[in-house]
C-alpha cells in the first residue's frame, strides 16, 4: 500500500494538487476499506507511519463516503475539467485494492475495494446520454429556457420519458459517476486544515471546459427514478435563471433564496443531487466554483464550547464558492454544541450569501422540526424536496448498474436471487434503497473472490460473473473467525440475528457515543452487507 500511496503523491503533483492533501484521502480510503479486518490498524500503520490506533478509527469515518464516491480532489479535478482526473482516479483505485491486503483479508474486504476503485474509475467515465429527446441548445452550448415552460411534462431532455433497462455501467441516484465531492473537508482526528478548492496548477496542462448546463441537466434526467426531484431542480433553474435575467436588465427582483431542505430515507440520492446541483448554480452563474462539502455532525462539532465554532466556521470557507451539504442536520439540535454550530453556520451564510450554498438533509419529519424550532433557519430555507424510496423494478436497476460499473456480470440466477431477497425484506424509515443495494453488491463480491480464492488461473468469465450463491446471507467460513461468532476485531459475526438486533446495536452505540452518530449508521450499514438485511 506504501507503493500505491507513492504513486497518488506522484499522481496529484502532475495534477497541480497538494501531494500531502492526496496522501490524506488515500490513507483515509485505505482505511474504510480495510477497517473490517483483524488487525488492519496496526498494518495500516505501518504503511502510513500513523501509529495510533485512534488515528486509523478517525481515517476510516471519514474515508467511509469514498467507498462509493470520488474523493474530494478527484471531484475537484472533475469539476475543472482537469484533463489529469483519469490519472488520479487510476491512482485511488490501485490505493483501494493494495489496502485489501492490510490485516487478515476477508471477504467484506475484498468487496470495499472493488467497489471503492469503481466509484473513483466510474467517476471519471465518459457521461451517458439518455437520448430520448432532442437538446434545445443556445449559442452558449446551454440549454435555452427562455421559451420553456419548466412545469410541462418533457419539456426538458428525458424527463417523463420511457426509459429503457440500464446497459452496463449505468448511472443510478445513489453511486455517482462524476464530479460529486462526497467526503468531509476536515479532519478531526487529527487536527489537519480543511482541505481547499482545487485551484489550477500553473504548470499543469490547460484544463478542459467545465461541464455545461445542458449536460448537467441531462446527467441529473438520466439519473433512475425521482422523477419529482428533477421536477423541482428544473423549476428551479428556471425560476434561478429569469431572476439573473432580471437582475441584469436593471428590473427589480425578489431576493429568491438559494438553500434547500432534502429529505428522505436513507440512499435516496440526496448527495448525488446536491453535487449536481453545485454544478448546475456554477453554470448559471451563481457559484464561482460548483463543489460540494459533504459533512455531519461530528465534522461540525468540537470537544469544548467556543471550538466549535472555530471548526464549523473552517468547514464553511472550504465550501465558500460552492454547496455545503450537512446530512442528518437534525442532530445539530438538542444540546449547547450543536446550537452553537447552527449559530455560526447562520452567520455564515449571511456572510457568503452571494457565492454559498446550504443544503441540509434527513429524515422528513425532524428536518421539519429542526427547522421550525430555529428562526436563522426557517427564513432562509424556504424549499423542500422530498426523495422518495425506490420500488423494487428501481433498485434492480442500480443493482444492475453498479454491477456493470464495477466489471461484474450478473447471472440471471443471481437477479432473481436478489429480486427474491428484495420481496422478503421489510420496508421502513430503515430501509437504505440504493445503499441496500450496494452493500448486497460489496458482500456478493466479496464472496466472489472467496469462492474463486483455490482457483490458480480463473477465467475472465470467471473473474466477472456473480452467481446466486454470491447473494447468500450467510458469510463463508474465515479461517480466523471464532467458533463463539466474534471476530478477532471484536465485531459481531453472521451469526447475528436480522432486524431487531442491528437496531439494538444501533441503539447501544448511540447511547455510548451521543456525540457520533454516524457510529450507529455505520455498524448498521455492516451489518446489512453482512446479512442482507437493511
Amino acid at each position: 500500500m506504501a507503493q500505491a500511496l507513492e504513486q497518488l503523491r506522484a499522481a496529484a503533483a502532475a495534477a497541480g494538487l497538494d501531494p500531502g492533501a492526496a496522501a490524506g484521502e488515500g490513507e483515509a480510503l485505505a482505511a474504510a476499506v480495510a477497517e473490517s479486518a483483524s488487525q488492519a490498524y496496526a498494518a495500516w500503520g505501518q504503511q502510513t507511519g500513523h501509529l495510533e490506533a485512534e488515528a486509523f478509527f478517525d481515517a476510516a469515518h471519514r474515508g467511509r463516503r469514498w467507498r462509493a464516491a470520488p474523493t474530494v480532489l478527484l471531484s475537484q479535478l472533475i469539476m475543472n475539467g482537469s484533463a489529469k482526473a483519469k490519472m488520479y482516479a487510476e491512482a485511488l483505485a490501485e490505493v483501494s485494492l493494495a489496502a485489501q491486503q492490510l490485516g487478515e483479508p476477508t471477504p467484506r474486504t475484498a468487496g470495499n475495494a472493488a467497489m471503492a476503485a469503481a466509484a473513483q474509475l466510474a467517476a471519471v467515465a465518459a457521461p451517458r446520454s439518455s437520448g430520448t429527446h432532442p437538446e434545445p441548445v443556445g449559442k452558449s452550448g446551454d440549454l435555452d429556457l427562455s421559451a420553456i415552460d419548466p412545469l410541462t411534462p418533457g419539456a426538458f431532455p428525458g424527463l417523463g420519458a420511457t426509459r429503457p433497462r440500464p446497459a452496463e455501467g449505468r448511472r443510478d441516484g445513489i453511486q455517482p459517476s462524476t464530479g460529486t465531492v462526497s467526503t468531509s473537508s476536515t479532519d478531526s482526528g487529527r487536527g489537519e486544515p480543511a482541505v481547499e478548492p482545487v485551484e489550477p496548477h500553473p504548470d499543469s496542462q490547460a484544463p478542459e471546459r467545465p461541464k455545461t448546463l445542458a449536460e448537467l441537466l441531462a446527467e441529473l434526467d438520466d439519473l433512475i427514478g425521482l422523477r419529482d426531484v428533477k421536477a423541482e431542480v428544473h423549476r428551479q433553474v428556471a425560476v434561478l435563471r429569469i431572476e439573473g435575467l432580471r437582475q441584469k436588465a436593471g428590473l427589480k427582483s425578489p431576493t429568491i433564496t438559494r438553500h434547500l431542505v432534502f429529505v428522505g430515507n436513507p440512499g435516496t440520492g440526496k448527495t448525488t443531487v446536491a453535487r449536481l446541483v453545485g454544478g448546475i448554480y456554477r453554470a448559471l452563474g451563481l457559484l464561482s466554483k460548483g463543489q460540494l462539502i459533504e459533512v455531519d455532525r461530528s465534522e461540525l462539532v468540537a470537544g469544548y464550547l467556543g471550538q466549535t465554532a472555530i471548526k464549523t466556521a473552517e468547514v464553511v470557507a472550504s465550501a465558500a464558492g460552492g454547496v455545503l451539504f450537512i446530512d442528518e442536520a437534525y442532530s445539530l439540535a438538542g444540546d449547547q454544541y450543536g446550537t452553537e454550530a447552527v449559530d455560526t453556520l447562520v452567520k455564515e451564510m449571511e456572510d457568503r450569501r452571494d457565492d454559498l450554498v446550504l443544503i441540509v438533509a434527513g429524515y422528513p419529519d425532524p428536518m421539519a422540526i429542526f427547522i421550525a424550532q430555529n428562526p436563522g433557519l426557517s427564513s432562509r430555507f424556504r424549499t423542500t424536496i422530498e426523495f422518495d424510496d425506490y420500488s423494487d423494478e428501481e433498485l434492480v436497476e442500480i443493482f444492475l448498474g453498479m454491477a456493470g460499473a464495477a466489471d461484474y456480470d450478473v447471472t440471471d440466477e443471481c437477479l432473481r436471487r436478489f429480486e427474491m431477497i428484495l420481496r422478503s425484506t421489510p420496508r421502513g424509515p430503515m430501509f437504505g434503497n440504493g445503499r441496500f443495494a450496494r452493500n448486497l453488491l460489496e458482500a456478493a463480491i466479496g464472496r466472489h473472490a472467496w469462492r474463486l480464492r483455490d482457483i490458480p488461473e480463473p477465467t475472465v468469465g470467471q473473474l466477472r460473473e456473480l452467481v446466486a450463491s454470491d447473494l447468500d446471507q450467510q458469510e463463508p467460513a474465515a479461517e480466523n473467525q471464532d467458533p463463539s461468532g466474534i471476530s478477532p476485531t471484536g465485531k459481531l459475526a453472521a451469526s447475528i440475528p436480522e432486524g431487531g438486533e442491528a437496531a439494538a446495536l444501533a441503539d447501544d452505540i448511540s447511547a455510548r457515543e451521543p456525540n457520533a452518530p454516524h457510529a450507529a449508521t455505520a455498524e448498521q450499514d455492516d451489518l446489512a452487507a453482512d446479512k442482507g438485511t437493511p
